[in-house]
């Protein structure tokens, strides 16, 4: 018989760049292994330079990166990452990133402008990438940019469950800030018993980022705690404008839950003179110490990222995760 036969083990391997250490070591310490020894470090003129300190030919490689401020330099070192790994022999390459960077470029608004979602799709695909692996993207559809397969987590089951937990003797709504996020309210709504739901209409301006205008609360809100879900707190103008007209609509109180804690200048003080009780998030982007408040819950998403990248591994079911809704 000619030829040579040789059975091999799939051999997984944790990588993570320097935007949110943290993260990346409850995710390996829940999988039982460590991160891979690497060096990075800038040259004089601000280039990234990565180098893996091991050998990762053949292996099943996992990526984690949270794309923080400063956003662009940590979207172009975890670029190279992948295509350091892809040149090393790597047999398939996940890049985790449990915030996608541009996701709200995801539509034009306007003639001449760029689809930047799409456009970090592209990068990562050139540069390697088999596979995506994301939590709660600002629109679904952005799972259809990457040419390949994406998996879509749901920081939902983390939040409401804390939710259920600390006010579920209470009499709840929940709220969404905007028309567009009512799926993702009946969700919500579902997962804490069916309580009923309210939204926001409000009107973003084209002109100038970060701002809307023109709060009214559509749904019943008097008397209830309501809880108003959104995916990301960038400057927190949008949710501390929702949180007002919904105590100004007879509301008991108001609990924020994102899961994206972007917190820019001035979403701290925003959210600390706001009405809300409590500010719940998740730690998909680190939060430097000077940004932590009374207010503020964090909850870890390391626990959803890791059994994602297990079942990944193994060959399971990423949807099984999320009752079949992912």
């Amino acid at each position: 018989m000619s030829g040579m036969k040789r059975t091999t083990e799939k051999n997984l391997m944790v990588f993570s760049g320097r935007a949110h250490p943290g993260l990346a070591h409850e995710v390996v310490d829940l999988l039982g292994t460590e991160l891979v020894p690497q060096s990075a470090y800038e040259f004089a003129n601000s280039e990234i330079y990565v180098r893996y300190e091991e050998s990762v030919r053949g292996c099943d490689a996992f990526v984690i990166q949270s794309h923080t401020a400063p956003i662009n330099e940590w979207i172009m070192e975890h670029l190279i990452m992948v295509d350091a790994l892809k040149r090393a022999s790597a047999k398939r390459i996940t890049v985790v990133m449990p915030f996608y960077g541009y996701a709200r470029q995801d539509k034009k608004h306007r003639g001449r402008e760029p689809i930047s979602a799409r456009l970090m799709a592209d990068l990562f695909k050139t540069a390697g990438a088999d596979r995506l692996i994301s939590v709660d993207l600002h629109a679904d559809q952005i799972q259809g940019y990457f040419d390949g397969p994406v998996d879509h987590l749901m920081a939902l089951p983390i939040l409401t469950d804390y939710v259920k937990a600390k006010y579920g003797h209470e009499e709840l709504a929940v709220v969404s800030p905007d028309a567009g996020r009512i799926k993702v309210a009946e969700r919500w709504s579902a997962k804490l018993g069916g309580v009923p739901l309210a939204f926001i209409h409000k009107t973003r301006r084209t002109d100038r980022p970060n701002e809307t205008v023109a709060n009214r609360v559509v749904g019943e809100v008097a008397g209830k705690v309501c809880v108003l879900t959104d995916d990301m707190i960038d400057t927190g103008g949008t949710i501390v404008k929702a949180a007002e007209a919904l105590m100004a609509d007879g509301a008991a109180g108001v609990v924020i839950a994102a899961t994206h804690p972007i917190l820019s200048d001035p979403a701290v003080d925003r959210l600390k003179n706001s009405p809300a009780m409590e500010v719940i998030v998740t730690n998909t982007l680190p939060i430097p110490e000077d940004r932590v408040f009374d207010k503020l819950t964090v909850l870890s998403i390391a626990p959803l990222v890791a059994r994602a990248i297990r079942e990944v591994f193994e060959d399971g079911s990423v949807t099984s995760m999320f009752d079949g809704h992912a």
